[in-house]
Protein backbone atom coordinates (compact mmCIF):
# COMPACT_ATOMS: atom_id res chain seq x y z
CA UNK A 1 0.00 0.00 0.00
CA UNK A 2 1.29 3.43 -0.78
CA UNK A 3 2.34 5.40 2.24
CA UNK A 4 0.45 8.54 2.95
CA UNK A 5 2.54 11.30 4.47
CA UNK A 6 0.73 13.10 7.22
CA UNK A 7 1.93 16.60 7.79
CA UNK A 8 0.86 18.98 10.50
CA UNK A 9 -1.02 21.98 9.41
CA UNK A 10 0.90 25.20 10.01
CA UNK A 11 -0.38 27.12 13.03
CA UNK A 12 -2.84 29.78 12.39
CA UNK A 13 -0.66 32.82 12.88
CA UNK A 14 -3.64 35.13 12.78
CA UNK A 15 -5.39 33.17 15.53
CA UNK A 16 -2.30 33.13 17.73
CA UNK A 17 -1.91 36.89 17.37
CA UNK A 18 -5.56 37.34 18.33
CA UNK A 19 -5.06 35.13 21.44
CA UNK A 20 -2.05 37.19 22.48
CA UNK A 21 -4.02 40.38 21.97
CA UNK A 22 -6.80 39.07 24.21
CA UNK A 23 -4.38 38.26 27.07
CA UNK A 24 -4.31 41.07 29.64
CA UNK A 25 -1.00 42.85 30.06
CA UNK A 26 0.31 42.71 33.61
CA UNK A 27 1.90 45.70 35.30
CA UNK A 28 5.31 44.51 36.45
CA UNK A 29 7.48 46.32 38.97
CA UNK A 30 10.00 47.37 36.30
CA UNK A 31 7.22 48.77 34.12
CA UNK A 32 5.71 50.62 37.07
CA UNK A 33 9.13 52.11 37.95
CA UNK A 34 9.66 53.18 34.34
CA UNK A 35 6.25 54.85 34.21
CA UNK A 36 6.90 56.60 37.53
CA UNK A 37 10.27 57.93 36.39
CA UNK A 38 8.76 59.10 33.10
CA UNK A 39 5.97 60.86 34.96
CA UNK A 40 8.47 62.58 37.26
CA UNK A 41 10.48 63.79 34.27
CA UNK A 42 7.39 65.18 32.58
CA UNK A 43 6.20 66.88 35.76
CA UNK A 44 9.55 68.02 37.06
CA UNK A 45 8.59 71.70 36.83
CA UNK A 46 5.43 71.47 39.00
CA UNK A 47 7.18 69.06 41.35
CA UNK A 48 10.09 71.46 41.82
CA UNK A 49 7.72 74.31 42.61
CA UNK A 50 5.71 72.18 45.04
CA UNK A 51 8.80 70.96 46.89
CA UNK A 52 10.13 74.50 47.21
CA UNK A 53 7.05 75.60 49.17
CA UNK A 54 7.75 76.28 52.89
CA UNK A 55 5.20 73.68 54.00
CA UNK A 56 6.83 70.95 51.89
CA UNK A 57 10.30 71.93 53.05
CA UNK A 58 9.18 71.59 56.68
CA UNK A 59 7.48 68.28 55.88
CA UNK A 60 10.58 66.92 54.13
CA UNK A 61 12.87 67.98 56.96
CA UNK A 62 10.82 66.19 59.62
CA UNK A 63 10.29 63.09 57.46
CA UNK A 64 13.96 62.66 56.58
CA UNK A 65 15.09 63.34 60.16
CA UNK A 66 12.77 60.69 61.61
CA UNK A 67 13.67 58.04 59.02
CA UNK A 68 17.44 58.63 59.15
CA UNK A 69 17.52 58.55 62.94
CA UNK A 70 15.33 55.47 63.29
CA UNK A 71 16.55 53.27 60.43
CA UNK A 72 19.83 52.02 62.04
CA UNK A 73 17.99 50.94 65.19
CA UNK A 74 15.30 49.25 63.14
CA UNK A 75 17.82 47.23 61.10
CA UNK A 76 19.82 46.24 64.20
CA UNK A 77 16.66 45.19 66.01
CA UNK A 78 15.50 43.12 63.04
CA UNK A 79 18.87 41.33 62.82
CA UNK A 80 18.87 40.47 66.52
CA UNK A 81 15.24 39.38 66.60
CA UNK A 82 15.76 37.14 63.55
CA UNK A 83 18.79 35.55 65.19
CA UNK A 84 16.84 34.84 68.38
CA UNK A 85 13.82 33.48 66.53
CA UNK A 86 15.94 31.14 64.39
CA UNK A 87 18.95 30.13 66.49
CA UNK A 88 17.59 30.10 70.07
CA UNK A 89 15.48 26.96 70.56
CA UNK A 90 12.10 27.49 72.28
CA UNK A 91 12.99 24.67 74.68
CA UNK A 92 15.52 27.04 76.25
CA UNK A 93 12.71 29.29 77.48
CA UNK A 94 10.72 26.34 78.76
CA UNK A 95 13.67 25.21 80.89
CA UNK A 96 14.52 28.70 82.13
CA UNK A 97 11.04 29.69 83.35
CA UNK A 98 9.65 28.67 86.75
CA UNK A 99 6.90 26.08 86.71
CA UNK A 100 4.49 28.17 88.77
CA UNK A 101 2.64 30.58 86.42
CA UNK A 102 2.52 33.38 89.00
CA UNK A 103 6.34 33.39 89.12
CA UNK A 104 6.86 32.60 85.44
CA UNK A 105 5.03 35.77 84.35
CA UNK A 106 7.47 38.34 85.84
CA UNK A 107 10.48 36.22 84.84
CA UNK A 108 9.23 36.04 81.25
CA UNK A 109 8.45 39.75 81.28
CA UNK A 110 11.93 40.61 82.55
CA UNK A 111 13.45 38.34 79.88
CA UNK A 112 12.31 40.88 77.32
CA UNK A 113 14.93 43.27 78.69
CA UNK A 114 17.79 41.02 77.55
CA UNK A 115 16.29 39.44 74.43
CA UNK A 116 15.86 42.06 71.70
CA UNK A 117 12.97 41.58 69.32
CA UNK A 118 10.44 43.75 67.57
CA UNK A 119 6.73 43.05 67.88
CA UNK A 120 6.72 41.35 64.48
CA UNK A 121 9.09 38.68 65.84
CA UNK A 122 7.63 38.43 69.35
CA UNK A 123 4.32 36.92 68.16
CA UNK A 124 5.84 33.81 66.51
CA UNK A 125 8.27 33.42 69.42
CA UNK A 126 5.37 33.52 71.89
CA UNK A 127 3.52 30.98 69.73
CA UNK A 128 6.54 28.69 69.84
CA UNK A 129 6.67 28.99 73.63
CA UNK A 130 3.01 27.99 73.97
CA UNK A 131 3.53 25.09 71.58
CA UNK A 132 6.48 23.85 73.66
CA UNK A 133 4.43 23.78 76.85
CA UNK A 134 5.18 27.17 78.42
CA UNK A 135 2.20 28.51 80.34
CA UNK A 136 0.30 30.98 78.11
CA UNK A 137 0.38 33.69 80.79
CA UNK A 138 4.20 33.75 80.73
CA UNK A 139 4.36 33.59 76.91
CA UNK A 140 1.97 36.54 76.65
CA UNK A 141 3.98 38.56 79.16
CA UNK A 142 7.07 37.98 77.03
CA UNK A 143 5.11 38.89 73.88
CA UNK A 144 4.28 42.31 75.35
CA UNK A 145 7.55 43.12 77.08
CA UNK A 146 10.17 42.04 74.53
CA UNK A 147 9.35 44.71 71.92
CA UNK A 148 9.06 47.46 74.54
CA UNK A 149 11.95 47.11 77.00
CA UNK A 150 14.77 45.43 75.07
CA UNK A 151 18.16 47.20 74.92
CA UNK A 152 17.76 48.38 71.32
CA UNK A 153 14.45 50.08 72.05
CA UNK A 154 15.68 51.68 75.28
CA UNK A 155 18.83 52.94 73.55
CA UNK A 156 16.75 54.40 70.74
CA UNK A 157 14.53 56.10 73.33
CA UNK A 158 17.58 57.64 75.03
CA UNK A 159 18.86 58.95 71.68
CA UNK A 160 15.43 60.34 70.74
CA UNK A 161 14.97 62.10 74.13
CA UNK A 162 18.45 63.39 75.01
CA UNK A 163 17.02 66.17 77.20
CA UNK A 164 14.55 63.89 78.98
CA UNK A 165 16.50 60.82 80.17
CA UNK A 166 13.67 59.95 82.56
CA UNK A 167 11.66 58.80 79.53
CA UNK A 168 13.85 55.69 79.31
CA UNK A 169 13.09 54.65 82.88
CA UNK A 170 9.41 55.56 82.52
CA UNK A 171 9.06 53.48 79.36
CA UNK A 172 10.81 50.51 80.96
CA UNK A 173 8.75 50.61 84.17
CA UNK A 174 5.37 51.21 82.52
CA UNK A 175 5.87 48.57 79.81
CA UNK A 176 7.10 45.91 82.23
CA UNK A 177 4.23 46.57 84.66
CA UNK A 178 1.64 46.33 81.89
CA UNK A 179 3.18 43.13 80.49
CA UNK A 180 3.17 41.43 83.90
CA UNK A 181 -0.33 42.71 84.70
CA UNK A 182 -1.67 41.27 81.42
CA UNK A 183 0.07 37.96 82.10
CA UNK A 184 -1.44 37.68 85.56
CA UNK A 185 -4.83 38.81 84.24
CA UNK A 186 -4.79 36.10 81.58
CA UNK A 187 -3.74 33.49 84.15
CA UNK A 188 -6.62 34.55 86.37
CA UNK A 189 -9.42 35.09 83.84
CA UNK A 190 -8.26 33.57 80.55
CA UNK A 191 -9.89 30.41 79.22
CA UNK A 192 -8.23 27.68 77.22
CA UNK A 193 -10.90 27.76 74.50
CA UNK A 194 -10.10 31.43 73.81
CA UNK A 195 -6.51 30.67 72.78
CA UNK A 196 -5.72 28.46 69.79
CA UNK A 197 -2.13 27.17 70.09
CA UNK A 198 -0.10 27.36 66.87
CA UNK A 199 0.21 24.02 65.06
CA UNK A 200 3.45 24.55 63.17
CA UNK A 201 6.77 26.26 63.67
CA UNK A 202 7.74 29.30 61.63
CA UNK A 203 10.35 28.65 58.90
CA UNK A 204 9.65 24.93 59.09
CA UNK A 205 11.65 22.92 56.52
CA UNK A 206 14.25 25.65 55.93
CA UNK A 207 17.89 25.66 56.89
CA UNK A 208 18.82 28.04 59.70
CA UNK A 209 20.73 30.36 57.37
CA UNK A 210 17.88 30.55 54.88
CA UNK A 211 15.35 31.06 57.67
CA UNK A 212 17.48 33.84 59.17
CA UNK A 213 17.77 35.84 55.96
CA UNK A 214 14.16 35.19 55.05
CA UNK A 215 13.11 36.59 58.42
CA UNK A 216 15.42 39.59 58.02
CA UNK A 217 14.12 40.42 54.54
CA UNK A 218 10.49 40.08 55.62
CA UNK A 219 10.87 42.16 58.81
CA UNK A 220 12.93 44.92 57.17
CA UNK A 221 10.39 45.37 54.38
CA UNK A 222 7.43 45.04 56.75
CA UNK A 223 8.74 47.24 59.57
CA UNK A 224 10.38 49.68 57.15
CA UNK A 225 7.07 50.30 55.43
CA UNK A 226 5.39 51.12 58.73
CA UNK A 227 8.33 53.38 59.65
CA UNK A 228 7.84 55.37 56.44
CA UNK A 229 4.10 55.66 57.11
CA UNK A 230 4.75 56.79 60.67
CA UNK A 231 7.35 59.34 59.60
CA UNK A 232 4.94 60.68 56.96
CA UNK A 233 2.18 61.01 59.56
CA UNK A 234 4.48 62.77 62.04
CA UNK A 235 5.73 65.14 59.33
CA UNK A 236 2.16 65.87 58.24
CA UNK A 237 1.10 66.66 61.80
CA UNK A 238 4.04 69.01 62.21
CA UNK A 239 3.76 70.75 58.84
CA UNK A 240 0.09 70.67 57.84
CA UNK A 241 -2.07 70.41 60.95
CA UNK A 242 -2.91 73.85 62.34
CA UNK A 243 -0.95 74.70 65.44
CA UNK A 244 -4.16 75.70 67.22
CA UNK A 245 -5.60 72.19 66.75
CA UNK A 246 -2.52 70.49 68.14
CA UNK A 247 -2.38 72.93 71.04
CA UNK A 248 -6.05 72.36 71.83
CA UNK A 249 -5.51 68.59 71.94
CA UNK A 250 -2.21 68.87 73.82
CA UNK A 251 -3.57 71.29 76.44
CA UNK A 252 -6.23 68.79 77.55
CA UNK A 253 -4.36 66.00 79.40
CA UNK A 254 -7.05 63.38 78.83
CA UNK A 255 -7.49 64.17 75.14
CA UNK A 256 -3.71 64.28 74.60
CA UNK A 257 -3.14 60.83 76.12
CA UNK A 258 -6.04 59.22 74.27
CA UNK A 259 -5.13 60.91 70.97
CA UNK A 260 -1.54 59.65 70.99
CA UNK A 261 -2.59 56.20 72.23
CA UNK A 262 -5.01 55.85 69.30
CA UNK A 263 -2.38 57.26 66.95
CA UNK A 264 0.05 54.55 68.08
CA UNK A 265 -2.53 51.88 67.26
CA UNK A 266 -3.22 53.30 63.81
CA UNK A 267 0.38 54.03 62.76
CA UNK A 268 1.70 50.58 63.80
CA UNK A 269 5.32 51.74 63.91
CA UNK A 270 8.05 49.25 64.78
CA UNK A 271 9.19 49.65 68.39
CA UNK A 272 12.80 50.31 67.37
CA UNK A 273 11.66 53.47 65.57
CA UNK A 274 8.62 54.80 67.43
CA UNK A 275 10.64 56.88 69.92
CA UNK A 276 11.80 59.22 67.15
CA UNK A 277 8.23 59.76 65.99
CA UNK A 278 7.14 60.44 69.58
CA UNK A 279 10.03 62.87 70.10
CA UNK A 280 8.89 64.89 67.09
CA UNK A 281 5.45 65.49 68.65
CA UNK A 282 6.76 68.30 70.82
CA UNK A 283 3.33 69.91 71.37
CA UNK A 284 2.29 67.04 73.62
CA UNK A 285 3.36 66.37 77.19
CA UNK A 286 5.87 63.69 78.14
CA UNK A 287 3.08 61.62 79.69
CA UNK A 288 1.06 61.68 76.46
CA UNK A 289 4.15 60.68 74.47
CA UNK A 290 4.84 57.94 77.01
CA UNK A 291 1.37 56.56 76.29
CA UNK A 292 2.32 56.49 72.59
CA UNK A 293 5.49 54.52 73.43
CA UNK A 294 3.78 52.05 75.76
CA UNK A 295 0.69 51.36 73.64
CA UNK A 296 2.44 51.07 70.26
CA UNK A 297 4.57 47.93 70.85
CA UNK A 298 1.64 46.18 72.57
CA UNK A 299 -1.46 47.11 70.57
CA UNK A 300 -1.56 48.17 66.92
CA UNK A 301 -3.26 47.09 63.73
CA UNK A 302 -0.55 44.76 62.47
CA UNK A 303 -0.15 43.14 65.90
CA UNK A 304 -3.88 42.50 66.10
CA UNK A 305 -3.78 40.77 62.71
CA UNK A 306 -0.74 38.70 63.68
CA UNK A 307 -2.23 37.70 67.04
CA UNK A 308 -5.51 36.71 65.39
CA UNK A 309 -3.65 34.62 62.84
CA UNK A 310 -1.42 32.94 65.44
CA UNK A 311 -3.73 32.44 68.42
CA UNK A 312 -7.20 32.88 66.91
CA UNK A 313 -9.69 35.71 66.56
CA UNK A 314 -11.40 34.94 69.87
CA UNK A 315 -8.09 35.56 71.63
CA UNK A 316 -7.25 38.79 69.78
CA UNK A 317 -10.71 40.31 70.30
CA UNK A 318 -10.31 39.95 74.07
CA UNK A 319 -6.57 40.43 74.50
CA UNK A 320 -6.05 43.61 72.44
CA UNK A 321 -8.73 45.82 74.10
CA UNK A 322 -7.68 44.75 77.59
CA UNK A 323 -4.04 45.46 76.76
CA UNK A 324 -4.94 48.90 75.38
CA UNK A 325 -6.77 49.89 78.59
CA UNK A 326 -3.97 48.66 80.85
CA UNK A 327 -1.29 50.26 78.67
CA UNK A 328 -2.97 53.68 78.82
CA UNK A 329 -3.53 53.38 82.57
CA UNK A 330 0.04 52.20 83.16
CA UNK A 331 1.48 55.07 81.12
CA UNK A 332 -0.60 57.66 82.97
CA UNK A 333 0.30 56.31 86.41
CA UNK A 334 3.99 55.98 85.57
CA UNK A 335 4.07 59.42 84.00
CA UNK A 336 2.48 60.95 87.10
CA UNK A 337 5.24 59.46 89.26
CA UNK A 338 8.36 59.67 87.09
CA UNK A 339 7.79 62.51 84.60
Amino acid sequence: MPRVAITKAPPDEKGSREDEAREPRRLTSSLALTLLLLLMVLLQGPLRRALSAPVMQSWTTVFVAVVVQALPFLVLGVLLSAAIAVYVPPSFFARALPRRPALAVPVAGAAGAVLPGCECASVPVAGALVRRGVTPAAALAFLLSAPAINPIVLTATAVAFPRDPEMVLARFVASLLVACAMGWLWHRLGRTDWLRPPTHAPHEGQSKGAAFWDSVRHDVMHAGGFLVVGAMAAATLKAVAPESWLRAAADNPVVAVLALAVLAVVLSICSEADAFVAASLTQFSLTARLAFLVVGPMVDLKLFAMQAGTFGRAFALRFAPATFVLAVAGAVLTGAVLL
